[in-house]
């Protein structure tokens, strides 16, 4: 049964401290097992990939077999059904272009001591993108990691996607060939993320890894991190819905169940100020999960880590928000504009009854990958500038210096650090 918590009642702080802190994610001591699979890549390149493919894929490759052919991927498409390609193609488009309205604008201006300043804004040389494989793989991935990579102008954008069993979903490679990406890799898990980390005789080395995986990718993408930039490390899926009793049970009660469906260890939960509401859609939910194809998972998901909490006021509903800091927040009341501009800490927020979390994940165009765990507190959905990079630049002539050196030798004299000192004096002409 999923937690049920009142904030009138005298527990609920404990009671809520311990919901927010409880665990969701298996126990899973991995970082020894990466650490020797990483060291093995590293050293034995190619040649390590290989064997841990046959180990873990079950699939004997070779180096020339381990890219995707342009004839693969041309096959691949042509094994999808045109509607389906058709709603790839609309998502692109709509990904692409509300990503092309976050690429910033550089700065280059002179200021009242006639010192020019600025900054420049430049793509990543070379990105990877690691996307999980076999039946279950996403090509809406593809896309949300994909598109704004290429918007930025990377040059270079690889995928790597593991193929157990030989086994491709034909429209991760059609997601792929859609987004412009034509440098794919059947390979996957720690070795994979090596790989693209430190580079092989086969993969040459990127400069920045994104995109989810299982246990093992996480770890891997921790400890390449310094060596290569990393997104972020993705923690099972959430989703806060904020309801009030004007809407139906039944609505709501799919919203949340979209995200028990993606993992035993993702969490929904319910935030309403009506409490017979609230049964409305515990009772909505526990009908409906027997429809789902996967409402074993859904089932697990909901009862362990899904709750329904009843509020005094929305709010009341605001502060808990800004407390869980949720990778998703629907806001399904009447005025939901106001009370989004309260919330501090989200990853998305959907506004209004008309806008599910799911077209999210797809159609609507902001990225899906989308802070865990609380880290909406403090860091923000994967974006255009997640494949740029800044750098700044300061031009002075004879006259500007003259006006802020002789403060940058005082600063420079106080540190001790007397050669910054002299680079400046030298050129004012004084022999302190």
């Amino acid at each position: 049964m999923p937690l049920r918590l009142n904030t009138i009642d005298n527990n609920f702080d404990a009671a809520f401290f311990e919901f927010l802190g409880a665990n969701r994610e298996a126990a899973e001591n991995v970082d020894a097992a990466v650490a020797d699979i990483l060291s093995a890549v590293r050293t034995r390149g190619d040649d390590a990939v290989l064997e841990y493919t046959e180990r873990f894929d079950r699939m004997v490759l070779d180096t020339d077999a381990m890219r995707f052919t342009a004839e693969e991927i041309r096959e691949a498409k042509k094994a999808c059904d045109t509607v389906t390609l058709g709603a790839l193609n609309l998502a692109a488009d709509r990904i692409r272009a509300f990503h092309a309205k976050q690429l910033p604008v550089g700065l280059d201006y002179v200021d009242d001591d006639g010192i020019r300043l600025g900054a420049r804004w430049m793509p990543l040389s070379a990105v990877g993108l690691y996307v999980p494989g076999g039946t279950a793989a996403y090509p809406s991935s593809v896309l949300m990691n994909a598109i704004p990579a290429k918007v930025a102008g990377c040059n270079r954008v690889v995928i790597v996607v593991p193929t157990p069993d030989g086994i491709i979903n034909p429209l991760v490679l059609a997601a792929a060939e859609i987004a412009g990406v034509t440098e794919m890799y059947r390979i996957g898990g720690a070795q994979a993320v090596g790989a693209l980390a430190y580079g092989t005789r086969t993969i040459p080395a990127v400069d920045k890894i994104t995109g989810p995986g299982n246990a093992y990718v996480a770890a891997a993408k921790r400890q390449v991190y310094g060596t290569v930039g990393i997104d972020m490390i993705a923690g099972p899926s959430e989703i806060v819905v904020v309801a009030d009793g004007e809407n139906d049970p039944d609505w709501i009660a799919a919203d949340l169940l979209s995200q028990a469906e993606h993992d035993e260890s993702a969490q929904s939960v319910l935030i309403t100020d009506d409490a017979a509401f609230a049964e409305r859609v515990s009772d909505a939910v526990d009908r409906q999960i027997s429809m789902l194809d996967r409402r074993e998972i859904a089932d697990k998901s909901w009862s362990n880590n899904g709750a329904l909490i009843v509020v005094e006021n929305m709010d009341e509903a605001v502060s808990l928000v800004d407390r869980f800091a949720p990778e998703h927040l629907e806001l399904a009341v009447s005025d939901a504009d106001t009370l989004a501009m309260k919330v501090n800490h989200a990853g998305a927020i959907f506004l209004g009854r008309y806008a599910p979390e799911a077209i999210g994940d797809y159609i609507a165009g902001p990225n899906h990958v989308l802070p865990t765990s609380r880290s909406a507190r403090f860091s923000s959905g994967l974006g255009v500038l997640d494949f740029m990079k800044r750098t700044t630049f300061v031009g002075c002539d004879a006259d500007s210096l003259a006006k802020i050196g002789s403060s940058v030798v005082t600063l420079a004299k106080a540190e001790g650090l007397g050669a910054h000192a002299r680079s400046v004096m030298i050129r004012l002409n004084r022999n302190e």
